[in-house]
């Protein structure tokens, strides 16, 4: 079963990973990074798998074959591809630099800001996905 997990930084600059569409069992994993978040994410849910089987009962369903899909906040994007250039993406995005920054940094930012930078990155990874390189 798939489920959601949200990874976003909080207020104290740690990233946190979470999984709010489990209805009886509560997953948390933070970190520095956003790498470190979401293996602490996974050691939790290992470890609640594991306290099952060591208990001798049974895996919950909701539990049972997880596959995780990641949504990300803006400053967790930037952190988890932290190639990307801010500066030139926010070119591509029609959002000014200074702007993107503080996005990245964690302030507030509208659901249509959001939107046009899920546009631009959805029309980067078209055009990345057509590319060809010759050798």
């Amino acid at each position: 079963m798939k489920t959601t997990v949200i990874v976003e930084k909080g207020n104290d600059g740690n990233f946190s990973a979470y999984s709010s569409k489990l209805i009886n069992h509560f997953i948390i994993g933070t970190g520095a990074t956003v790498e470190e978040a979401k293996n602490d994410f996974i050691l939790g849910y290992n470890e609640m798998l594991q306290s099952f089987i060591y208990k001798n009962e049974p895996i919950p369903e909701e539990l049972e074959n997880l596959i995780f899909e990641y949504n990300y906040d803006l400053s967790a994007f930037f952190n988890k591809y932290n190639w990307i250039n801010i500066s030139q993406f926010s070119k591509t995005a029609k959002i000014s630099p200074s702007l993107m920054r503080q996005y990245k940094s964690g302030q507030y930012i509208s659901e249509k800001q959001v939107s046009k930078i899920e546009t631009a990155l959805h029309s980067a990874a078209k055009e990345l996905l057509a590319l060809k390189l010759n050798v």
